[in-house]
């Protein structure tokens, strides 16, 4: 179950990566340099997407799978360095002086809605504003 459960991942992350080049566009001129144009296209990935791209995954030849997963460790070893050495951005930065004046709306806004972690931040900070700045500051940060 496990193995399967990577599989899956493994091409769906691959899948999205080829999505994203296509929605991307990239051409290649005369002297094999390749170019990237970006298009305003949006990558939906919905149950059939990842259907067909298992079933995909599932037709390929045991050389071309080790290849494919080799191609995705390769991936995500990429993403991780890029993320790890990826600056802070100002909605953090914003988000954390928003915790320390108004803990509950940087909770929200960094959730998107009224979860429990919402509610917890609310009542945290009407028992008394301090703890309810650390919640927010751990749950933004």
């Amino acid at each position: 179950m496990k193995k399967m459960t990577l599989l899956l991942s493994a091409f769906a992350v691959l899948q999205l990566t080829n999505l994203n080049a296509a929605a991307v566009g990239t051409t290649t001129d005369a002297a094999g340099t390749t170019t990237k144009a970006p298009s305003n296209t949006a990558v939906i990935m919905d149950d059939a997407v990842v259907t067909d791209a298992m079933a995909e995954f599932k037709s390929l030849s045991r050389v071309d799978r080790k290849a494919k997963m080799k191609e995705v460790k390769q991936l995500m070893k990429t993403y991780k360095a890029n993320k790890a050495e990826a600056t802070p951005s100002t909605d953090k930065v914003l988000l954390a002086i928003l915790a320390i004046l108004l803990p509950p709306l940087a909770v929200y806004l960094h959730e998107g809605t009224t979860n429990s972690t919402f509610w917890i931040s609310v009542l945290l900070t009407l028992l008394f504003w301090i703890p309810g700045v650390i919640y927010a500051l751990i749950t933004v940060l």
